[in-house]
């Protein structure tokens, strides 16, 4: 049974995947021409295809390959998702070895990791006055709040026997850092940078598409502002499936620091 389930699940995927475009296709069709139709699978191939055959040309400002769209967003998501992460490992260190004050914090982290970081972003422009910074400051928000909380949780539930060898074996305070509490609370927190790097991923397309950035968020909106729809479309399919790849390597990074006892 277990040798025959990934061939099941493949031919489940595939299956699934022509019923979609079956019922994209049907459900696009104008048989009376009126052109008030969303395009379906085969034009949105073909012009899918013609993007990714020059994915990295550049001929301007609001004329270059997918590819390049793709690489702004992909560096500002790093950008933002490694500052935020840094800050919130740190805090949530800091607030997970001190029991009272994470107890005392903890409502508020609880409210702001519900806010949007979409939300954050006119105070943002009010004040930084700097589209890029405001991008990357969206994903900056986008990545703090889950890895914080979910780090100041995964220290704070540290075994004490762990802190207690460590005191007798008098690490200095790095060590203790890298060797007993970021190795024994590292499943939570990378549970939390997978929340986080999605929420990034997902906040910066609008954030692009608002501010005028270049990425796929402007893109999308320069190929909405054409009726370029099946460009649109297709873009929609790129931006879905590098979110694929950035979780396949989370779930790497997840098995490789998986703690057993």
């Amino acid at each position: 049974m277990n040798n025959k389930s990934p061939w099941a699940a493949l031919i489940l995927f595939v299956v699934f995947g022509l019923v979609f475009v079956a019922v994209w296709h049907f459900a696009t069709l104008d048989p009376e021409q009126k052109g008030n139709k969303l395009p379906g699978p085969l034009p949105t191939a073909q012009d899918g295809w013609a993007l990714l055959r020059e994915p990295f040309y550049d001929r301007g400002s609001n004329d270059k390959g997918i590819g390049i769209y793709a690489m702004y967003s992909i560096g500002r998501v790093l950008i933002g998702f490694l500052c935020g992460t840094a800050v919130a490992i740190l805090l949530g260190v800091v607030l997970g070895l001190n029991q009272t004050v994470f107890k005392a914090l903890n409502p508020y982290i609880q409210i702001l990791k519900a806010v949007s970081p979409i939300a954050w972003m006119p105070l943002f422009m009010y004040t930084v006055k700097n589209s890029v910074y405001v991008a990357l400051l969206v994903v900056f928000m986008a990545s703090l709040w889950p890895t914080l909380a979910n780090t100041a949780f995964g220290v704070s539930n540290i075994k004490k026997d762990f802190l207690s060898v460590s005191r007798i074996l008098q690490l200095t305070w790095p060590e203790k850092l890298f060797r007993v509490i970021l190795p024994a609370a590292g499943p939570t927190i990378v549970a939390g940078l997978r929340i986080s790097y999605g929420a990034a991923w997902v906040a910066v397309v609008p954030a692009e598409a608002l501010l005028g950035t270049l990425g796929l968020g402007y893109f999308i909106w320069n190929e909405w502002n054409g009726l370029n729809l099946t460009s649109l479309i297709f873009a929609v399919f790129v931006i879905g499936m590098i979110g694929v790849v950035l979780e396949v390597g989370f779930n790497g990074l997840a098995r490789k620091m998986a703690y057993v006892e």
